[in-house]
Order: structure tokens, then sequence, then C-alpha cells
């Protein structure tokens, strides 16, 4: 060793490639280092780019290919340091010198891929504009008239200002969300705009609501938003429409450009009121009441044909709408609480009671609401009126959702306590869709992954109302509110106080005597930071608080006192770190402290015995102890991290919903082991290995709320299938795997007995899987219900069934149950070591198959291989050849860069095109022959199989490549040729 240096500076002396070469082999493993340092610094500079990219693309922006390149580029080189790693374990002397070359190359790579990243002028660029949105609606009746004189006035060149009048429930809104779909179909403006306006006037949100609807970006000086949205709006031409508009205002002063012949743009206004519409310069459509025709038809459209089959009832019904006075609203809603009613005398007692509040009341508002007020009183069951007038609580157009409607339906006891959660739950779907079928709520279309409903404005006014005149309830009348109502507003007698939805910052060092108040709603007032002490000193009869969504950053120490309180919900409470004493609220059933930053459990929570739902979901809690835990054996929901045994999780059992996340695989077995058959009936559960750093900010981890909870698994990091088989809970349907290096195929997971009911399984970043199913390990019976299989980033896969695959059946022998005989959706993506896909005896099985996708399998070579060519050959010489066809329900096939894909189909093997709709074929130039065969009509001649899109590229590869059907390149050609650029480019 002393000889090296000397010898090393000799060589220096030399220089050229010796001595790069000696230093190469004497400085790898800094290098290594050097290189892991200068990804790691790539990595990061990945998550901010990331966080831009996805925030632009919530607007509408598409990511430049530029930005694309750099994102592949990135994850190119960090395979290429895992791979480095690797070899640097195991390589030899002599090797190190080549080896240490290649970092050094990797080294430049990486500091000019790090020099590309800055981006300077952002991520994304402008998209297409956005139109507008589609509304689901009813078909029109009377109103058609009306509706095409404004489609008229909207098409002509007079006419920008239109303003469409009429009494609540006439049908104004719903003949604008046809002209306003109409518009989106005909495409002759840049933007159709629909903003909801409401009773009360409130010009900055009515000016967010546009920027929403246009998806620009407001500064936050609201000083200057009118300038903005001016500037925007006058770059279009659109249609704005404002919907229940109460008053006037001005257009300039929100910063919407006065329509006129120049610009195109049309502004339509509806309005309970003419003057309104004449003040602002519109000219007025007045909607009319329908006529009795056509109220009669409708009526009966709604009621059912069975009416039509008694005359004395259909007499009635006749009755019946003249009492409606041609109000849509007020037919559709008696019509469809009549529905299904065949006895006379029911009808009759209707009609007697409709006329009597007709009769009893004057005022043009009155009489609308009491005929409302009909359907409301068919409910006839207390609970489910109740379930509709608490409906009122939410603000004047707010979009509720379901699931969040029914948990407060619940917490207010207005569904009677019923053995199990999912019963309670059942029962308020039940109420939801009768509200729904009685057209007292109405479903709206919404892009959330959430179905949510509404109340119409006349019918939440109805609501209010009623509740006037039996109940004392403070609730918001129209305009949003920037501060608490004061003090004497306050009155002693109140049971309810709903302000949702406000911009309320602070509560004021006041303490209202409410000792009736039992409900206090204060969600979404993001801006409010504290509640003073005193606030809930004289509230001892509070049962429900809801605090959601605001920005409070401690609760004060009179909530402790609250002993009555059974639900005290403080989800995505994100500045939320302190929680007073629980010890006395022993009457709590419900604890929601979802996306808080709580770092400890409140204080005696282990008092609250009575608690069913527990939602602990804090990214900073620390742990649940177990004797806690125990100690809530009534628990039927509950979210938290178990960094405990898992056994102990399983003695809960009354759990009907569990979602956590187990730290340690041992935990997670001894509870899966531990359920015995029973246990919650749906679950989400993540294993991941603390190893991995802060777990809690994996992907996963993040989407909780949304997550569908159906019982899933979802192991990260985990050391399965190292020794023994890892055990699944009972009827497991979904199962995610990431970065698992252990697991070496799914015969390592316990599937046969446990998991039969196995549907979606997604397997990632796997290095040591190098195939999907070892037939010496496993049957394959666990495997035939598989209906969706994603497979991603598996550097090591060789192959998906390793073993013969039981032949097909004969007429003697019938064969067993296929492998993934139930697919329906098959995805590979980046697994670079793979060359073939399916054996033709595999592909045989896979009659279900609809969805295929092999994207950038770097080695890939056929899709479908034979199991052994020289079988195939001998078989050939004993007899005539004949076609197999696979994939009989193939609808989608996706083949993207597969530079080394020769054959889809091995010789003898066709695909039938009868179901296909979508064909891609990217980059994939050694591929010479497509197996597609066509259907034919009974005379012979080509049919063209339901296609509806198709891309190839390079187009001009298509043209040369060949077809084992030879009608089948003409009659595909039509739609790929289409679709397909005939530039070359990527």
């Amino acid at each position: 060793m002393e000889l090296l240096g000397p010898i090393f500076e000799v060589v220096k002396c030399f220089g050229g490639p010796a001595y790069r070469s000696i230093s190469h082999h004497r400085k790898l493993k800094e290098n290594v280092n050097d290189l892991k340092r200068k990804v790691n610094d790539l990595n990061i500079r990945k998550q901010d780019l990331e966080f831009r990219k996805e925030a632009d693309i919530r607007c509408r922006r598409v990511v430049k290919k530029e930005v694309e390149k750099w994102f592949e580029d990135l994850e190119r080189i960090n395979i290429e340091l895992q791979m480095i790693e690797e070899k640097l374990r195991v390589v030899s002397y002599f090797s190190r010198a080549r080896l240490g070359k290649f970092v050094c190359q990797k080294i430049e790579e990486a500091k000019e891929i790090y020099q590309r990243g800055n981006f300077p002028e952002g991520v994304t660029i402008d998209g297409p504009p956005a139109t507008g949105v589609t509304f689901l609606t009813t078909k029109l009746e009377g109103e058609i008239d009306v509706k095409e004189q404004i489609w008229e006035n909207l098409m002509g060149d007079e006419v920008g200002m239109i303003g469409v009048c009429g009494m609540g429930g006439m049908g104004k809104t719903t003949i604008m969300k046809h002209i306003n779909n109409q518009l989106l179909k005909e495409n002759q403006f840049d933007a159709v705009i629909w903003v909801t306006v409401s009773r009360e006037f409130n010009a900055v949100k009515l000016q967010g609501d546009i920027a929403c609807a246009l998806e620009c970006c407001l500064p936050e000086n609201k000083l200057q938003w009118a300038t903005v949205l001016m500037e925007v709006l006058e770059r279009k031409r659109y249609v704005l429409i404002l919907d229940d508009v109460w008053e006037r205002f001005s257009l300039l002063d929100v910063g919407i450009p006065e329509p006129t012949l120049h610009n195109g743009s049309k502004v339509i206004i509806t309005s309970r009121s003419i003057e309104v519409c004449n003040s602002m310069g519109c000219k007025v459509f007045k909607v009319q009441p329908l006529s009795q025709k056509v109220s009669l038809n409708l009526f009966l459209n709604l009621v059912g044909d069975r009416v039509l089959q008694h005359p004395t009832v259909k007499e009635i019904a006749n009755l019946i709408v003249d009492e409606c006075g041609g109000l849509p609203l007020a037919i559709v809603t008696i019509a469809s609480s009549m529905r299904g009613v065949d006895d006379t005398c029911e009808w009759r007692n209707a009609l007697n009671e409709l006329r009597e509040r007709v009769k009893s009341v004057k005022g043009l508002d009155i009489e609308i609401f009491e005929r409302m007020k009909f359907s409301y009183d068919r409910l006839k069951d207390s609970k489910i009126q109740n379930c509709f007038l608490y409906c009122s609580l939410y603000p004047e157009d707010y979009h509720i959702v379901e699931e969040e409607l029914i948990e407060k339906w619940i917490d207010e006891d207005l569904i009677d306590e019923l053995e199990t959660r999912q019963a309670m739950q059942d029962r308020g779907r039940a109420i939801l869709n009768k509200l729904v079928n009685n057209c007292l709520l109405e479903r709206v279309m919404t892009y959330n992954v959430k179905e949510e409903v509404k109340v119409h404005d006349v019918l939440r006014d109805m609501a209010l109302s009623i509740i006037r005149g039996c109940h004392h309830f403070m609730v918001q009348a129209g305009m949003q509110l920037v501060e608490l109502p004061s003090e004497h507003k306050w009155k002693e007698n109140l049971e309810k106080v709903s302000l949702i939805h406000n911009y309320i910052s602070q509560v004021p060092q006041i303490s209202p005597k409410c000792l009736n108040l039992s409900t206090l709603l204060l969600q979404e007032n993001h801006s409010l930071k504290r509640i003073p002490e005193s606030f809930f000193d004289h509230m001892h009869g509070l049962k429900v608080l809801d605090l959601s969504d605001t920005g409070i950053y401690d609760l004060p120490n009179s909530i402790s006192n609250l002993e009555n309180l059974t639900a005290l919900v403080l989800r995505r409470c994100s500045s939320l770190r302190y929680v007073p004493s629980l010890a006395k609220l022993t009457a709590l059933r419900k604890l929601d402290l979802f996306d808080t930053i709580i770092e400890e459990v409140p204080r005696g929570i282990e008092m609250l015995e009575s608690l069913t739902y527990l939602d602990l979901y804090s990214r900073n809690l620390k742990e649940l102890p177990t004797e806690i835990l125990l100690r809530l054996s009534n628990l039927q929901y509950l979210k938290t991290w178990m960094n405990r045994r898992g056994e102990e999780v399983a003695k809960l059992r009354k759990l009907e919903i569990l979602l956590g996340f187990f730290c340690e695989i041992q935990d997670f077995e001894r509870y899966a082991k531990s359920l015995l058959g029973q246990g919650p009936s749906k679950y989400w559960l993540g294993v991941g290995s603390p190893t991995l750093g802060n777990i809690r900010s994996h992907p996963w981890c993040s989407h909780l709320e949304d997550v569908e909870v159906d019982k899933k698994v979802c192991f990260i990091n985990c050391e399965i299938g190292k020794e023994d088989l890892v055990v699944l809970p009972n009827c497991v349907r979904t199962l995610t795997v990431e970065a698992c290096h252990d697991l070496k195929s799914l015969s390592n997971i316990s599937l046969c007995r446990k998991a039969n009911e196995l549907k979606t399984c997604t397997i990632s970043w796997c290095k040591g899987i190098k195939c999907m199913v070892d037939l010496s390990l496993s049957s394959c019976n666990s495997l035939q219900n598989i209906e969706v299989l994603r497979l991603r980033c598996l550097s090591n896969l060789q192959e998906l069934v390793k073993g013969r695959v039981a032949a097909v059946s004969t007429s003697h022998t019938p064969a067993p149950p296929a492998i993934f005989s139930s697919l329906r959706k098959f995805h590979l993506f980046r697994c670079s070591s793979i060359k073939n896909l399916f054996s033709v005896q595999l592909s045989r099985g896979l009659q279900n198959l609809e969805y295929i996708e092999v994207n950038r399998c770097e080695k890939m070579e056929k899709i479908i291989a034979s199991e052994a060519e020289e079988e195939n050959h001998k078989e050939e010489e004993r007899g005539p050849k004949v076609t197999t066809y696979v994939f009989p329900k193939l609808q989608t096939l996706h083949l993207i860069k597969l530079p080394e894909l020769k054959s889809i189909c091995t010789s003898g093997v066709m695909v039938p095109a009868n179901s296909l709709q979508f064909l891609s074929i990217i980059n994939c130039l050694k591929l010479k022959k497509i197996p597609f065969s066509i259907p034919r009509l009974e005379t012979g001649q080509p049919t063209p199989p339901p296609l509806e899109h198709g891309y190839v590229h390079p187009r001009k590869w298509w043209e040369l490549v060949e077809f084992d059907d030879p009608d089948a390149k003409d009659v595909l050609s039509q739609v790929v040729l289409e679709f397909s650029s005939e530039e070359d480019e990527e």
C-alpha cells in the first residue's frame, strides 16, 4: 500500500487516460456519495416543481413538454442511482474504474438536469379555455315559448341585457339551465358563466364566483378585483347568467363590461322582480304560470299512469292542479307526494286540505308556501319532516354533501338510535332519497367525488316560515357576515344557531345566556382564530358544536363544562393545537379531530365511554395509548394511528369502520389473526415501516378524508414475504403493495383462504418480484376473482406466472379455474426486465379482459408468446393450422414506448376487434404485424368495430405495418388516421 502513492504521482505526471482511470478507481465511493447528494437535491427540487405543477393544473393549465422531459430524466437518473448502489456492493477490483467513469458521467448529467430545472417562466402553459358547466335538467313544459324568445334575442345583435322574471318556483332557473346547456352545445361563445347571486347582494362574493367560473386567479388586494375581471372578460365573447338577483347593482363596479354590439357578449339575469330587471336596462321576458292543460299533463306524468285508471281520482287530480295555480314547483312537489296513491278517499282528503290552506292565508308568498307545505305535511313522519327542516340551517343555494348531511341528522338525534351505525346511515339514506323523490331536495351536478344536494330557495323560505311558527332559530338570512351577531340578538329561548360559511374573524367578549341552545354551527368561517373563555359559560344545554374549517388554534377551557355535549366536530381545523380536558363530557358520542395538528390525545378522553365515533387523524399525534382505546368499547367508527399491539384493536367488537395505519407488520398480522371472522365491515388499513421516515407524509395518508372505505389493505416499505406468508383480514377487496423489496410474488401473501373476494391489486416499486404468481407455492384459485391488476416500476419482473398453466378442459376432464379468469383491466408500467407478457395458455383464460395498457417496458418483445415455439412447430407438422382467438371482450389496447416489441401475438393467435373502442400504439417501431380480426356480416363483408378513438405514432409506421386480417387495416385506418398527426415529432 505504501508504494501506491508514489506510483499514483508518477502516473499523474504522465496524465491522460491512465490518470483518469486510476482516479475513477480510487474515488469511486466518494463520487457515489457526491452523486447521491446531487440526486437528493434534484428530488427536493422535484417536490417544489410538483407543487407548482399541481396548483397550475387546478387552474386548467397544461404542463410544458420540457417539464415532462425533465421529470422523465430525473426518474431515469434515480433508477440509475439505484443500479449503481447495487453494483457498488458486488463490483470487482478490476471493474471499479469502469463503474467510476459511469458515476462521473452521471454526476455531470445530474448537474445539467439541475440547471434545467429552474423554469423561470413557469412549468405550465395556458390550456384550452373553460367553456362552462353543463347542468342536469328536467323536461320543459309550458316554458318552451319563453325559452325560444330568450334564445332568439341571445343569438341576435340588438339586445345585450336580458331579464327573466317571475314569481318564485315559476321555472326561471330551469329555463336558464336549458339555455346554458344549449349555449355550450352550440359553442358560439368563448365562455358561458353561471353564477347564483341569491337574496342579499355581495359584490366580493359575486366577483369571486365569476373568477372561479373563469378559473382565473385574483390578487390579494380586493380593490383590484374589478379591474382584473374587466381585463379578463374584455378578452372574451361570453354569456354571463346571473341567477336569482334581488336588487339592482352596477355591472362596472363588479368588473363586468357592459354588453355591446362591439364585444358581442350577453348578460342575463333572473329575478322575482320586474323592477330589478327594468332598472338594469334589460329586455324583460316574464315567465307566466302554466296553462291548465300543461299543468295537468305535468301532474299526471309525475303521479303515474295508475291515476288514469280511476276516473274519480283523475277528476280530483284535475281540481288539485287548479289549486296549484300553474306554479311548476308546486305541481312537481305535490305530484311527487301523491305518487303511488290510488285510494279515492285519500285523494279527496288531499284536495280538501290543500283548499283549506290556500283559502286561509293572504299574500302571494304565503300562498306559495302553503301549496309547498302540502308536500311537507304529506311526509307524515315527524322525524323525516325535521330532517327536511334541518336543511334550512344551511345558507341559501348551499351545496350540502349527502354523507355529511346524514351524519348531522345522526348527531342531532333526528334518526332513531339503531343497533349499528350502518343501520342509521341506511335509514338516513332512505330519508334523503324520500326527500329527493318528493322534490323537497334536489341533487346537484358536482365535480367532487361526493354527491351533493341543495334546497330550492322557495322551499328553504317555506321551511324557515314553518320553523318560525314553533321554534326559535338564528339562521343567516342572506348576506355573509363579517362579525358575530351582537349579544342582544342571542335570545334566551334560542334553540339552534347556524352561521355557516361566513367571514367571521373573531368572537367578541360576550357571554350569551342561551340555556336552551342545543346546536351551534360555525363551520367554514376560515378567518375565525379564537373564541373567548366566557362565550360558552351559559350554554350548558349545548349538544352539537361544529367548528369545522375554521382557523381556530385552541379551544376555550369553558368547553370542558358542556356536560350535555354529544357531538364535538373540529374537522380540518388545520391550526388547532390544543383541546381542553374532556373528562366531564361523558355524554359525548362523537369527537372529530380530523386534520388538526394536536400532538397529544385530549385529557380525559378515557372517560368518554359513550363515544361511538372517534376521528383522531392528526399528522402530529404521537400515540393513542392502548389502555384508553380499550375503555372506548362502544366505538363504531375509528380513524387513528395505531402504534400498538394489533390484538388490542381487535377487542373493539362493535367497530364497523376502521381507518388506521400500523407502523409494524407484526402488529398488523396480530390484528388480522385476532378478528376470527368478525371485525369491521369496512376498513382501510395502511401498514408501513418507520424506517421510511415520515410515513404520514405519504400520498396515501394525505387523502384519507376522501378514501373509499371498502376493505382495503396497503403495504409500504414492509418486510412481507421474507419468511412466513402474510395473513390478510377477512374478505379484503383491494390490495396495494409499494416498495416491499422482500416480496417475491403474490404467492407470498395468504390469499387463498383470506382474500377470496380480492378485486383490485396494485404492486409498485418492489425490487424482489420476479413473477406475480409462483405455481410451485400456491394454486391460482385465490386470484380468479381479481378484476383490476396494476403493476408499476417492477424492475426485476420477468414473467407473470412461473410454472405451467393448467391445460384447457376436455370433454372428459373439466379444467380448474383459470388464473386471473375475472380480470377486466391490466396495467403494466415501467417494468424494464419482462420480455413476454402472457402465454397462449394463460391468455385463453382471460375471457373477461377489457383493458390492456403496456407502457414503457424497454425489453418487452411479445404480448402473447407460446410456452415453447418448438411445440408449436411440431403441432403444425401434425395437422392443419388452427387459429386461436383470445381476449374476446377487449375494448381498449394501449401499447406505448415499447422499443423492442416485435409482435402482439405469436403465430396462429388473433384478437377479435368486435368490442374494440380505444386503440393507441406509440413508438413501437419494431412491431411489424397487427393481429386484429375484423367483425363480419353474415354475407362475409367486413364491418367496422365500435372504435371511438385511435392514435398511432409515427404515422408512417402505421402505413407500413402488416395485418393478419387483410381487411383490418382499411377499416381501422378510418378512425386511427383521423386522430393521428402526420408529423413525426414527439
